[in-house]
């Protein structure tokens, strides 16, 4: 790890404008991702400013029946408040199927959307990783790719998008709310929040530079039965080879957010239209436009397969 200076953010448009005026320098919050990459050498900021003392970890009711979930709320909190677990169960389900506890006590919500991708390229500073170092190539292409991106994906990378809890965000339509270093605000819809790859791989989100996050917001409830449902190479803290977050209405409509198969939470809302008919029919829509490798093809059947599980299960 090289070296790096260190300062506690004394509010939030201070913190947005000295990220904006130091290319070098980095929010940290949890770290839980962040100092892996610093160790590795994959991120090497000069300047580190912590947000921890902003406030940011508040969950409240607002005044429409949503939720607001503050940037600073840990993975561990946000899974056991009550209100997420009465009426946004799938949010709570998909954050319990992430990582240990530990890290989930750490880990923030903001930091959460933020992750980088687990792409072991990406991982490995000996290989070329567009994502890492624009312009050197993609080495999963023609390489290792079984838990890569089937959809979504560009000739520049493959990546696939490691959160659990971005899921079901999609699922529900989450709001990200930001603040820019000019003082401004803005309310970004989750399904815009995470960018593909298409030739500029190393842009994951459409954040400005220094523009920070300080709350998720959640629309009111909209009830059905909530299953996340995640299918992995071991039992525990693993990344999806696929995930199925859904909500699934008692005639059978419903909305379905997919993991471990793009670069971001996958949801085509055009294929939930098909839902009543079956999870081929929808899975036939959802990854209407994939292009697997060799190695991970067999994500597209793994999708239809988890999805019908879903579907059976909300059938109870």
């Amino acid at each position: 790890m090289r070296a790096f200076t260190y300062e506690r953010a004394s509010s939030v448009e201070a913190a947005a404008k000295t990220v904006a005026s130091n290319p070098e320098a980095m929010f940290i919050a949890g770290g839980t991702n962040l100092l892996d990459l610093m160790k590795l050498e994959i991120e090497a900021p000069a300047h580190l400013v912590d947000v921890n003392g902003l406030g940011l970890d508040k969950i409240e009711i607002t005044p429409g029946g949503g939720l607001r979930i503050g940037a600073l709320v840990t993975n561990t909190d946000l899974a056991a408040h009550e209100v997420v677990r009465r009426d946004y169960g799938l949010l709570s389900r998909a954050i319990v199927a992430g990582a240990s506890g530990q890290l989930r006590n750490k880990a923030t919500t903001a930091g959460n959307l933020l992750q980088r991708t687990r792409c072991p390229y990406f991982y490995d500073t000996n290989q070329p990783c567009n994502k890492r170092q624009p312009g050197t190539g993609c080495s999963a292409i023609g390489g290792f790719s079984r838990p890569l991106a089937v959809v979504g994906v560009s000739d520049a990378c493959i990546a696939s998008h490691p959160s659990d809890m971005a899921i079901a965000m999609r699922a529900f339509d989450a709001t990200v709310e930001t603040v820019k270093a000019d003082g401004s605000r803005r309310s970004i819809p989750i399904a815009d929040f995470h960018r593909l790859p298409g030739d500029t791989p190393h842009i994951d989100t459409v954040l400005e530079r220094g523009e920070f996050i300080t709350a998720v917001l959640l629309p009111p409830p909209i009830g059905g039965k909530q299953i996340y449902r995640k299918v992995r190479d071991r039992a525990s803290y693993a990344f999806a080879l696929v995930s199925v977050g859904a909500v699934i209405q008692p005639d059978g409509t419903g909305r379905v957010a997919i993991g471990g198969v793009a670069p971001k939470p996958w949801r085509v809302e055009a294929a939930e239209a098909e839902l009543p008919n079956g999870a081929s029919a929808a899975t036939d829509v959802i990854l209407a436009d994939a292009r697997p490798t060799e190695q991970n093809s067999f994500k597209v059947e793994l999708v239809e397969r988890t999805l019908g599980a879903v579907l059976a299960e909300a059938r109870g």
